[in-house]
């Protein structure tokens, strides 16, 4: 049973406080109210989560975040089927809602400038392994970069970035214009896509609630990412390079996304021999 379709489970949660919610400043609001004006998410978790991924494959606390308006709305259509007796529909209803996730490493709530990726999710790369692109080893580069940290940090995984945002499907074709000749900027061109449509408010929340007004240092070449963050009134970003998993297979991709405005040195474009 889904714990937003029974009540009770959800009261549960709530009182163990393992289910919360987060308005667009980070602060943590009443779940017996609802919803105010704005962007709220609700958190689950922490969760243990044995990691065997990377190098150092710690144990993290992940939470589980969800936008509170599609959570309503999920709500609202499982209470319909429930009382016409559709429970057969109910696989129906995650489709609804992009999960988002939060892995909370090491102890970073006693850092005062801790380490965060807000990595976009890759079906491809990140479950696949292609080396079309670099973000299968960026996201495990990434839980190794914080777990060996001091004092660890938070990895950010967003659900509903697939392609840059624009869906795995469009990807799909994307793909084969790239095979094409166009790089993968263009590619998005050709089908009336943006070069890049991703919405990091929900991270901006998640950033805000997670850092406390902290310093965080960033793992990113991207600074559009730090733009769109700062601008989303996450405060002190700093910006940390993060160059990994770089191959044949992938360097004209990583050369469109330079040439895009990712801070990548001619050092970082060397494919290993």
């Amino acid at each position: 049973m889904f714990t937003y379709i029974n009540p009770d489970i959800r009261e549960r949660l709530i009182r163990d406080g393992k289910l919360l919610r987060i308005n667009s400043d980070g602060c943590e609001v009443d779940m017996a109210d609802a919803p105010g004006p704005g962007l709220h998410v609700n958190l689950m978790g922490p969760i243990p989560l044995p990691l065997a991924r990377g190098h150092v494959q710690p144990t993290v606390h992940w939470y589980a975040s969800v936008r509170s308006t599609e959570l309503n709305e999920v709500e609202q259509l499982a209470n319909t089927l429930r009382e016409q007796g559709g429970q057969h529909l109910f696989s129906h209803l995650a489709s609804s809602m992009a999960v988002n996730s939060v892995l909370v490493i090491g102890k970073p709530d006693k850092s005062d400038n801790p380490l965060v990726r807000v990595h976009s999710n890759c079906l491809t790369g990140d479950v696949f392994g292609s080396q079309r692109c670099d973000c299968g080893p960026q996201l495990e580069f990434a839980l190794d970069r914080i777990a060996e940290d001091p004092e660890g940090g938070y990895l950010v995984y967003m659900a509903g970035h697939e392609g840059r945002g624009i869906g795995l499907w469009a990807k799909a074709a994307t793909y084969l214009l790239q095979d094409s000749g166009e790089d993968t900027y263009q590619a998005n061109r050709s089908l009336g896509l943006p070069d890049d449509s991703r919405d990091f408010s929900d991270a901006a929340v998640l950033l805000k609630y997670f850092g406390q007004g902290r310093r965080l240092r960033l793992l990113t070449n991207n600074p559009k990412k730090v733009e769109d963050l700062t601008n989303l009134g996450v405060p002190h970003i700093e910006q940390v390079k993060h160059v990994y998993g770089v191959d044949d297979h992938n360097l004209q991709y990583l050369k469109a996304k330079r040439d895009w405005g990712h801070k990548l040195g001619e050092e970082d474009l060397s494919a290993p021999e």
